[in-house]
């Protein structure tokens, strides 16, 4: 058992999105990750998914999930349950900077673009 102190993390900064992983395989874990991220006003995620089960906790902001040609409104204090294998994308709609934690039920976490290729997460190289 140990603490980690989020000043001490990395820190990935891509357009519009800011990452930080909270805990993972890194840490001994072998059935799930946690990931913060700060994603800008009226940016997006690019359109993937995972193979495993996805929590995204809103903590400030407000967006959309856009999947299977639906939209899914979200704002602070709700929560976002993405089944596996999900295509999705994540959507800042505000003008203000949209704050999530994440928790997927794997580790190290596979994702895949809508066409199933494997996607290389830029903060595990």
């Amino acid at each position: 058992m140990h603490v980690n102190q989020h000043t001490a993390l990395p820190k990935l900064n891509l357009p519009g999105l800011e990452h930080q992983t909270l805990a993972s395989h890194r840490d001994g874990l072998k059935s799930f990750e946690v990931w913060r991220q700060k994603i800008g006003p009226h940016a997006t995620t690019p359109v993937h998914c995972h193979d495993c089960e996805e929590v995204i906790v809103i903590l400030s902001g407000q967006g959309e999930c856009r999947f299977e040609d639906k939209v899914l409104a979200f704002k602070a204090d709700e929560t976002l349950v993405i089944p596996s294998s999900v295509v999705h994308q994540i959507c800042n709609t505000g003008d203000q900077d949209l704050n999530i934690v994440a928790t997927l039920a794997m580790s190290p976490v596979r994702v895949r673009s809508a066409e199933g290729a494997p996607m290389p997460l830029p903060w595990d190289a």
